[in-house]
């Protein structure tokens, strides 16, 4: 048990040492490159204008770096290297046990974290130079949607045929609940779900805390399912996500961009359902729902009442800031109701 423990605080503090060495490197090239958008973001899904969100953040979106998710999944493959190569060249009964990096657990996760992350680095730099049918340049909404869902397809034929994965636990109930094929489907919708969460790095500081707790709430799910190689990688995430948040806090440095975002929803949804407490998400990913929730909401309330709001602004971070809110008190507020929220959840995954 002790040396468990040290399996999983130790790599996820090295992952935040690595973080932070290699941060002054990545934001050298962030800013002498300038990867920020050419133009501040005017228009709405809907292709309405958003002057409430213009005048709040227009300055921040054309003076602010992207791709500093760079930092989260650098910081993880090369903690993950340096574990993996230390107990080939210095093999011992300590160096290997520290290893995480297992073909049953681990493997699949991180995989899904490199390929997400490129595919999200992608639409960044189409972003910065103002290319595509978003808004302010990049892919499409709907090509974004497309990738997350193939990546899923992927993800979810690996877990079906390979791990032979069919079913989901329901909390507090003893038997699993049996999808057959659905469990394709289902899997694919859970990624997407948490995917239009990443609409919440949209504050300094915001994302980064938000998905800290989460994967922190997953590292302590594993553990005492004894699953310690996920629960390490968890850790490791979380250690990579706190060297991004030191210097994403007000004023940030850089923002996470599709390629932090668009990698860690996607390694989260692989990780939740390897622990198999893919229900618990909703709990412990709440402000994620939420946040996409309200935009969700806004759209349909647009389109359905002719134009009429039940936002401010969305998501709903954002109207909390029209009403008057600094933004760091509403990135302090949501941090604390994102670790409540992890926690309860992870005691749902753990009593149910």
């Amino acid at each position: 048990m002790p040396i468990d423990i040290i399996k999983i605080l130790l790599p996820s503090s090295v992952a935040f040492v690595v973080g932070i060495v290699i941060t002054p490197i990545v934001a050298h090239y962030l800013y002498k490159y300038k990867t920020w958008k050419k133009a501040p973001r005017t228009k709405g899904l809907l292709g309405d204008a958003t002057p409430i969100f213009n005048h709040l953040h227009k300055e921040k979106e054309v003076g602010t770096p992207r791709m500093g998710g760079i930092v989260i999944w650098g910081s993880v493959l090369i903690t993950t290297f340096l574990f993996w190569i230390m107990s080939i060249v210095f093999p011992s009964f300590f160096s290997e046990k520290l290893n995480f990096l297992s073909n049953n657990q681990t493997w699949l996760p991180l995989f899904t974290l490199f390929s997400a992350s490129i595919v999200g680095l992608i639409d960044d730099i189409l972003q910065i130079r103002g290319r595509g049918t978003y808004v302010a340049g990049g892919l499409s909404l709907t090509r974004r949607i497309g990738l997350v869902l193939l990546i899923g397809l992927v993800g979810a034929w690996w877990f079906y045929f390979k791990l032979e994965y069919s079913s989901i636990q329901i909390p507090f109930i003893t038997d699993s609940f049996e999808l057959g094929i659905l469990f394709i489907p289902f899997f694919m919708l859970v990624m997407l779900s948490l995917f239009s969460g990443g609409v919440i790095d949209g504050l300094d500081g915001l994302a980064g805390g938000i998905m800290a707790s989460i994967f922190s709430a997953y590292a302590g799910i594993a553990f005492f399912q004894n699953q310690i190689d996920i629960a390490t990688l968890s850790a490791v995430l979380a250690g990579g996500i706190l060297a991004f948040l030191w210097f994403n806090i007000p004023p940030a440095r850089f923002y996470m961009g599709e390629t932090g975002m668009m990698g860690l929803t996607a390694t989260l949804a692989v990780i939740a359902f390897l622990t198999k407490d893919v229900l618990p998400l909703l709990v412990i990913a709440f402000p994620l729902y939420v946040s996409s929730g309200s935009v969700i909401i806004q759209t349909l309330s647009k389109k359905l009442r002719n134009g009429k709001k039940i936002f401010l602004v969305a998501p709903i971070h954002h109207h909390f800031e029209a009403l008057g809110w600094p933004s760091y008190k509403v990135t302090m507020r949501f941090w604390i109701v994102g670790i409540i929220f992890a926690i309860l959840g992870m005691i749902i995954a753990l009593v149910g």
